[in-house]
This record gives C-alpha cells, sequence and structure tokens, in this order.
C-alpha cells in the first residue's frame, strides 16, 4: 500500500519539485521505523502502532538552499519473510535510515547485517544515517551511545538517537540525509553541465580536417607528384 503525503517543510504544493530523493527505512522490527516515517511525514505518532506488513512509502517536501526537495520515503517490515522485497526495495535509493532499538541489543547486533544487505544491493553512494531509536527509554537503554558511534565511525556513517515519541532530532535526522544527498546530487549536477560545455567549447574550436589528395601518401610509400618527368 501507498500513502502519499506532500507537504511540509514551508513548500508550497504547486511549487516546482527540483529533486526527488528516496530513502529506505531498515533494520529490525519493532524498532520504531514506521514511527519514525510517521512523525517526520506527518508529525504523528500512534502508541498501538502495528507491524508494517509489505511495503509503503510516504512523501514529505522540504526546502533545502532554496531547492525543493521531494523524500518519497520507503518503509518495510523487518521479518526475514519480507526479505523478498529487497532488490526492489533498494533499487534507486540515495539515502538510508538504518535503525535500531537502544533498548534491544538484538537490534544493534543486527546492524551489521543490515548493511552489508544494504551496501550489496544500493548505490555505493548512498548516504547513510544509523538511528538509535527509543532515548525515551533511557532506564532501559541496553546499547550505549559510544558503542553506536564507534560502529558508525568505523562504517563512515552519520549516526543520531532519536525518540519517535517525543520527536527528538527525527527532523535533524532526516534533514541531514537529505542535505547531504543534495550537496552530492547538486555537485554532480554541476560537474555534468560544465563538461557539458566543456565539450561544447571543443566542438566549436574543432575543425574540420580536410585532406589535399596532392599531400596523400600512396602504396609504396612514394609520394604522388603532380607533375612526371619527361
Amino acid at each position: 500500500m501507498s500513502n502519499l503525503y506532500g507537504g511540509g517543510g514551508g513548500a508550497n504544493l504547486n511549487q516546482k519539485i527540483d529533486y526527488v530523493f528516496k530513502i529506505v527505512l531498515i533494520g529490525d522490527s519493532s524498532v520504531g521505523k514506521s514511527q519514525l516515517l510517521a512523525r517526520f511525514s506527518r508529525n504523528e505518532f500512534s502508541l498501538d502502532s502495528k507491524a508494517t506488513i509489505g511495503v509503503e512509502f510516504q512523501t514529505r517536501t522540504v526546502v533545502i538552499d532554496h531547492k525543493t526537495v521531494k523524500a518519497q520515503i520507503w518503509d518495510t517490515a523487518g521479518q526475514e519473510r519480507y526479505r523478498a522485497v529487497t532488490s526492489a526495495y533498494y533499487r534507486g535509493a540515495v539515502g538510508a535510515m538504518l535503525v535500531y532499538d537502544i533498548t534491544k541489543r538484538q537490534s544493534f547486533d543486527h546492524v551489521a547485517r543490515w548493511l552489508e544487505e544494504l551496501r550489496g544491493h544500493a548505490d555505493k553512494n548512498i548516504v547513510i544515517m544509523l538511528v538509535g531509536n527509543k532515548t525515551d527509554l533511557e532506564s532501559l537503554r541496553d546499547v550505549s551511545t559510544d558503542d553506536a558511534k564507534e560502529f558508525a565511525q568505523k562504517e563512515n556513517l552519520y549516526f543520531m538517537e532519536t525518540s519517535a515519541l517525543e520527536a527528538t532530532n527525527v527532523e535533524p535526522a532526516f534533514i541531514t540525509v537529505l542535505t547531504e544527498i543534495y550537496r552530492i546530487a547538486s555537485k554532480k549536477s554541476l560537474v555534468a553541465n560544465e563538461e557539458a560545455e566543456s565539450e561544447g567549447k571543443s566542438a566549436l574550436l574543432t575543425g574540420t580536417k580536410i585532406v589535399v589528395p596532392s599531400q596523400e601518401p600512396v602504396p609504396g610509400g612514394t609520394k604522388y607528384s603532380c607533375c612526371g618527368s619527361s
């Protein structure tokens, strides 16, 4: 099922969309992926949230550097039986939120496997944010911030701890990923424009090569002569 949601971030719904970025949410089930998505896309949180079945995506439009960016955020259940969706799920993704529950050590231990799967399917330049969710349950914490920071640094990931319930760091986490994706995309666009311009200029400077017949070599290595000796 697909839920489309526009708006947010001060963007006019009639405004031209400059970029559409696909972001995927990955991680074990029950770590709060759907709640993070609901908080970012609709500013909602439901205490009786059911497990996500299959795949759904929601959108939110934000403005970054005066450009209108539509984030298309995909969410899938973490149970093994839904792993069949992975190749289509990851296709075209330019960002990923790799989520674990700070109160469930096992969900953090599985992060390396999720990361391996992500990197096996997604673009090599994908922007990845490691997200430790449920900081509102600090008294039940089973994963230290330092452990997660160390893993993120080792794997070259962004890292943030969030609470979808209390809306802590949810917006900054998504905006950080979107801003970095935008930076990469706009740099690529700039390079492509410069290359196109450069090719255009070189085409203008390159004339057509004309071969004058009297200067052409002939077989046998002797040069063509216009006038024979009598």
